[in-house]
């Protein structure tokens, strides 16, 4: 049995794409080791945040802090909105209809481009439409991809893979979970810098 990374995310969670750089350099260090994984963790759904002056306070200081923390790149465009229902399972149910149709590479390489469109240029990733949109920067089919990203198939995946979080320990994003050749698993909750991961991964 090979090795498992198991990448536990949300596309609309800041600490996950504070933790995108660590993703590839893992992916890119470790490829021979190890086999990778991408499960989507579901961070909330309509109508659990307001969108008001509050909420977007409380988002910009958390935004600030990753970007301190990790390097990234966030833009405060989001918050020029007067609405917006800030739902990540839209963006869920994208990622895993490209790693069903597509694979898990591109499923990867999507993850990042709509993360980036979201968190660097206030992108609305909540939309179908603007999702669809996204796929021409991993060449990937419109028709095939919006065909399955409204059937009742994604629907049972997504909550499939809501539910393998949660069993696996992984109830806060990002976290990586290690499988080894036994067959044993750790998961590690919370944002790691490369370093950090690694020394895990040696132990």
């Amino acid at each position: 049995m090979q090795k498992e990374l198991i990448f536990v995310l949300d596309p609309m969670c800041s600490w996950c794409w504070g933790f995108a750089p660590v993703i590839e350099d893992l992916r890119t260090a470790l490829s021979e080791e190890y086999t990778f994984s991408l499960v989507m963790g579901g961070l909330r759904t309509k109508g659990e945040m307001s969108w008001n002056e509050i909420s977007k306070e409380y988002l910009r200081g958390h935004w600030r802090q990753v970007s301190q923390r990790t390097g990234q790149v966030f833009s405060d465009r989001l918050f020029e909105k007067e609405v917006f229902e800030y739902d990540t399972y839209p963006a869920c149910k994208a990622v895993i209809t490209v790693r069903e149709l597509f694979g898990t590479e591109k499923a990867f390489s999507y993850l990042h481009t709509i993360q980036e469109a979201f968190y660097t240029r206030a992108e609305d990733i909540t939309n179908v439409d603007i999702l669809c949109d996204l796929l021409q920067s991993v060449d990937l089919d419109r028709t095939t991809f919006r065909a399955f990203f409204e059937s009742d198939r994604v629907q049972l995946l997504m909550e499939h893979d809501f539910a393998k979080a949660r069993s696996m320990g992984a109830n806060s994003f990002p976290s990586v979970v290690v499988i080894d050749e036994e067959g044993h698993m750790v998961c590690q909750k919370g944002y790691r810098s490369l370093l950090e991961i690694k020394k895990l991964l040696e132990n």
